[in-house]
């Protein structure tokens, strides 16, 4: 019945009115006749009365004006619900509309529909921004050689060991020590964003330079304000919030995170011997060829994303868009979780990655515009190359960073799933394969292994002076 309610639809002249909403943005008024209405009501009324089952009555014998008294809210709420959806679709086919991501409205929940009027209601939609694309072909890029040193070797067995250490309990804190309480963060007219049991903050190091995070946010004064509270003890933090923030009503507000500790730990190391039986081995040097084979693929992936940031760079130098001044929550969102798992494809641990998104929050408007950028280059370099995404190619890739996390595939696939971030994985591949296959008409050259370092650290710092 839908189905066929749908195509019906799609034969009316629906009035669509389209106007700017801002840079990548634009705001529909779309109207649905009211004859279209009262059929689909109609529907919706023959539908359930096919289906309901009343006292007294055998299913389906019901009289259509019980069912209505009975059930009425519930047929106008989901014609109201086929309505906007069909509406919506044929809008943007009609208008030819790039749209990127979900429709938002804020009055789509107040709209009541009413047999025989008109239904109206306005979405704002994220599109993509017409620009000219860049050449892409014969770019000029570095492949670096990658080899394994022992001293890589060992600095990852010595995270392994940190990985696999015990935590031990203690009464006072020192630098590096974790503190876990509640941690209850408010705005300025005492409005709660969060309140999580469980948090857990660590005490900044010297090489922090008193920069610390708590809920998700930097900082920079967090040493001084912590201070090295025992386990009972409350401590007031205050900080600022983030300007790109996914949350828009923490953005740029004073925030204050009252922090009470419950208890003190610091990780103990485990022994290398320790390791290798833990990991079912034989002896450290089977563990160190294990780790050797680890970094020998993460290097591979090491190549790729360097030379995936000099195409990335290319292309953001040598395309010209206009772009919102702010990010919204779903772009802010985007940004955040694409920065995340390109972080877990690249085999960074959990605890830093959260370290280096809650950095990525507090980053300069310039990187978030850049980010937002690229997002719309490689999303129609993508469309222009026909690049597509196997489930073959999503379950493979989810498997490689559950290795790197030390996740099994499946627990990974669930949270991505229960977390609603499962296409994000898949956005990724496509991005990751959108710019392979124009790093293939690339003209590459390969560099020495000092050379490589050299655009690692490179890219590190544009990384750090962007944030």
């Amino acid at each position: 019945m839908a189905k066929k309610t749908t195509e019906a639809h799609e034969d009316l002249n629906i009035d669509v009115k389209v106007e700017d909403s801002g840079p990548s943005r634009k705001k529909l008024n779309i109207e649905v006749p009211a004859d279209v209405v009262s059929a689909r009501l109609v529907d919706s009324l023959d539908t359930l009365v096919a289906e309901v089952e009343l006292p007294g009555f055998r299913k389906g014998r019901a009289p259509k004006r019980l069912v209505e008294k009975k059930f009425g809210s519930t047929i106008r709420d989901e014609a109201k619900k086929q309505l906007i959806s069909a509406a919506y679709s044929k809008a943007i086919e009609e208008k030819e509309l790039k749209v990127i991501g979900e429709p938002t409205s804020e009055m789509i929940d107040k709209i009541e529909v009413e047999d025989g009027k008109a239904l109206s209601f306005e979405v704002e939609v994220e599109v993509q921004p017409e620009f000219e694309m860049p050449s892409l072909e014969g770019i000029e890029i570095k492949k670096p050689k990658f080899e394994v040193t022992d001293e890589r070797i060992n600095e990852e067995i010595g995270k392994i060991a940190i990985n696999e250490g015990d935590l031990e309990q203690r009464d006072e804190p020192e630098p590096g020590d974790y503190l876990t309480g509640n941690g209850v963060m408010t705005g300025p007219d005492g409005t709660e964003f969060y309140n999580i049991e469980g948090c857990v903050v660590r005490v900044p190091l010297t090489e922090d330079n008193g920069r610390g995070m708590i809920l998700g946010v930097v900082v920079d004064d967090f040493s001084s304000q912590l201070g090295l509270p025992k386990p009972g003890e409350s401590v007031t933090i205050k900080a600022k919030g983030p300007e790109h923030h996914e949350n828009e009503d923490l953005r740029g507000v004073d925030l204050t995170v009252a922090f009470e500790v419950t208890r003190v730990d610091r990780i103990i190391p485990a022994e290398v011997p320790d390791v290798v039986a833990r990991y079912g081995m034989e002896s450290e040097d089977q563990l160190k060829d294990a780790v050797k084979s680890r970094l020998n693929q993460r290097g591979i992936v090491e190549q790729q994303t360097v030379m995936r940031h000099q195409i990335a760079r290319h292309l953001l130098d040598n395309t010209e868009m206009e772009l919102p001044e702010r990010l919204t929550a779903v772009q802010a969102m985007r940004a955040i979780e694409r920065y995340r798992y390109e972080l877990m494809y690249r085999g960074v641990d959990q605890q830093e990655i959260e370290r280096r998104v809650a950095e990525f929050r507090s980053s300069s408007s310039d990187r978030a515009q850049r980010e937002l950028k690229l997002f719309f280059i490689i999303n129609q370099a993508a469309q222009d190359l026909k690049v597509g995404v196997t489930e073959q190619e999503v379950n493979g890739r989810i498997a490689q960073m559950a290795a790197e996390q030390g996740q099994r595939p499946e627990e990974l696939r669930q949270h991505l799933i229960q977390s609603g971030q499962a296409q994000q994985i898949v956005v990724q591949i496509r991005e990751h394969k959108t710019i392979d296959a124009i790093i293939a008409k690339a003209n590459v050259e390969e560099v020495s292994a000092e050379e490589f370092e050299k655009l690692a650290k490179e890219q590190a710092e544009a990384e750090h002076a962007s944030a």
